[in-house]
């Protein structure tokens, strides 16, 4: 999605952002500049290179390459990975695949393993290609800057920062991929799904007047790696801690930080503002996984669950509430009440939404209910069904259709918002303060020193204790820092 604003300084401050809804884009913050229009080879193929390989790598490959026909020919060039078996499966798993399978064309020379891997993928394509970079976000900021400097075109997942030094980095780092008029994509898909969209829009227009509060959920079992035993692997601690990245807070910002954004951050699109504050409380119960049928200690960094408050200027309050618990009642959706009635913003999950709008309270969670209270919903198909598309197929129709015509697409500041409001209720909860929005971008605890200079070697930068346990969270013990 184009996103406009006035210029901005090289770190913007809440604030700052905040004075366009966190929108923003190249083209007016140089306005009378001349800039080249960065675009791909002269064979017109826009070539990808793939830069992390697991799911979420492979998943963002085959949506780029889904992108309508229209828009011109679309290939994966390289690949790089620290695991050779994760590059090797997603590979496989592209190349068999009956609808992007054709597309693969990524020969031995060009699949790279190890630290330096993602300066040679991207050293295998050309200006105004697409670099993907899927790894986990403490690498994000020294990838985007060599990509900057090869004016590579850019997407990137969420988050996009763990900690304050990160998101201050990528701010000024995106000042120079403004000046070099690069497309940057980030992976917060939500905000270009067509029912939240349409939603917001008729919340603007007054629908459910002003928004005084807003609430979303996540509440599951175990995913992905957020709970991790001691390493008795073999494995070096900094391989390890890679395989398990949602277990520690220097790689992802933990579990909270990697699969809470989502909402988090569909709640700040409805609200076309960011929190200025937040505290919130969490808790470490159980901490176990099941090894080879016996449960062993967890010595993640993560807590189990969580409950954010979050203010915004106005004094509208904002709740997240995160569970990572077997056993316990789950949902994953979100809601905004007004002083004219309320709004599902998402029914169960990413997608579908299932929006809808209701003139009081009283929120009906049967979609397909049709009672008196209810105002708008988005259309389904005759027997229900999504007519919403897929979100993650359409960020790249729209990041594509900006590379081919040119059009502004950068998505880095929003991106680093919504992770900064993130990491300040990850903050809040593990420290047992109230954190701003500023303290959490000013932050002075670097949680990947020298996060750039890693090889296969290096130590981890967070190591564990003699017992092989990692530094947790100690709420009111710990109250500047999270560990």
């Amino acid at each position: 999605m184009s996103e406009n604003s006035p210029q901005s300084p090289v770190i913007p401050t809440r604030r700052d952002i905040l004075k366009t809804g966190g929108q923003l884009a190249a083209a007016s913050a140089l306005a009378g500049v001349s800039i080249p229009h960065v675009f791909a080879q002269e064979n017109n193929t826009v070539q990808l290179s793939l830069v992390g390989c697991g799911g979420r790598g492979t998943g963002a490959v085959k949506n780029a390459l889904s992108v309508s026909g229209s828009l011109g020919p679309i290939k994966l060039h390289a690949m790089a990975d620290v695991f050779e078996n994760k590059l090797n499966n997603s590979y496989e798993a592209l190349s068999k695949d009956p609808q992007v399978g054709d597309r693969i064309d990524v020969s031995a020379d060009r699949k790279f393993i190890g630290f330096d891997g993602y300066r040679h993928a991207m050293d295998a394509l050309k200006p105004g290609d697409i670099v993907i970079l899927t790894t986990p976000c403490a690498f994000r900021w020294p990838m985007f800057e060599y990509a900057i400097e090869k004016g590579l075109n850019v997407f990137m997942e969420k988050p996009v920062t763990p900690d304050g030094f990160s998101s201050r980095k990528m701010l000024e780092l995106n000042e120079k991929a403004k000046a070099k008029n690069l497309k940057v994509g980030v992976g917060l898909m939500c905000r270009h799904c067509k029912s939240r969209n349409e939603l917001k829009k008729r919340i603007e227009d007054g629908a459910i007047g002003d928004i005084t509060f807003m609430r979303s959920y996540r509440m599951q079992g175990r995913i992905g790696t957020c709970f991790t035993a001691k390493n008795e692997t073999g494995m070096s601690e900094l391989m390890y801690q890679i395989a398990n990245f949602h277990s520690f807070l220097w790689l992802s910002g933990g579990s909270f930080s990697d699969f809470f954004i989502h909402g988090i951050d569909e709640m700040c699109m409805m609200k076309n503002a960011w929190p200025v504050s937040a505290h919130a409380i969490g808790g470490r119960h159980y901490k176990t996984i099941e090894i080879g049928g016996k449960q062993v200690e967890a010595v993640d960094q993560n807590f189990d669950s969580y409950a954010v408050e979050y203010t915004f200027a106005d004094g509208a309050k904002m709740l997240y509430d995160g569970r990572n618990m077997a056993g316990c009642k789950q949902e994953f959706a979100a809601y905004a009440h007004g002083t004219k009635g309320s709004a599902v913003i998402s029914a169960s999950g990413h997608v579908p939404a299932r929006s809808r709008l209701y003139s009081d309270q009283k929120i009906d969670l049967n979609w397909r209910g049709k009672p008196e209270n209810l105002l708008w919903s988005f259309p389904t198909g005759p027997r229900g069904e999504s007519l919403e598309g897929n979100p993650y197929d359409i960020e790249w129709e729209v990041m594509i259709d900006a590379i081919r015509n040119n059009k502004p697409h950068n998505e880095v500041e929003r991106g680093v918002a919504a992770s900064v409001v993130t990491s300040m209720g990850r903050m809040a909860a593990h420290t047992g303060q109230e954190v701003t929005y500023e303290q959490m971008l000013n932050s002075q605890h670097v949680m990947a020193p020298g996060v750039e200079m890693l090889t296969m070697e290096s130590d981890s930068p967070l190591m564990p204790d003699e017992n092989g346990r990692y530094p947790i969270p100690e709420p009111g013990i710990k109250k500047d820092r999270e560990y």
